[in-house]
């Protein structure tokens, strides 16, 4: 994960939800596409950087897009290092319901668990 590429996303993705006022923006889309896209190229590496460089303001961004990452890369170990975030970041989880984005995580994972198979 090239976490300087993922910090630029971030603020670009603060810039754009700041002009926008709140409104639904297509630059919007397009940080949430580049965020994916960098959250799933090295799950390892990924999973390493929550653990170690992850600040509160990027835990809070990453909930936004983390039903995508699981969806593309369905990692049990990602989603429990996120999870297990919940402890360290209190105040983001309280104010952006980050148990409901860890529950809808969970909830892929499960999925897959019995279903990727068919597919």
């Amino acid at each position: 994960m090239n976490i300087e590429k993922f910090r630029e996303v971030i603020a670009r993705r603060r810039y754009v939800e700041e002009i926008s006022q709140g409104e639904w923006a297509d630059g919007i889309e397009e940080c949430q596409k580049k965020e994916i896209e960098l959250l799933t190229e090295d799950i390892p590496t990924t999973i390493d950087f929550l653990r170690n460089e992850c600040t509160a303001d990027e835990y809070s961004w990453i909930s936004e897009v983390i039903d995508d990452v699981v969806n593309l890369v369905p990692s049990k170990e990602f989603v429990q290092c996120y999870k297990d975030l919940m402890i360290k970041f209190p105040e983001e989880c309280t104010k952006y319901n980050i148990a409901g984005s860890i529950e809808n995580a969970e909830a892929i994972l499960r999925w897959e668990a019995e279903h990727g198979e068919e597919s």
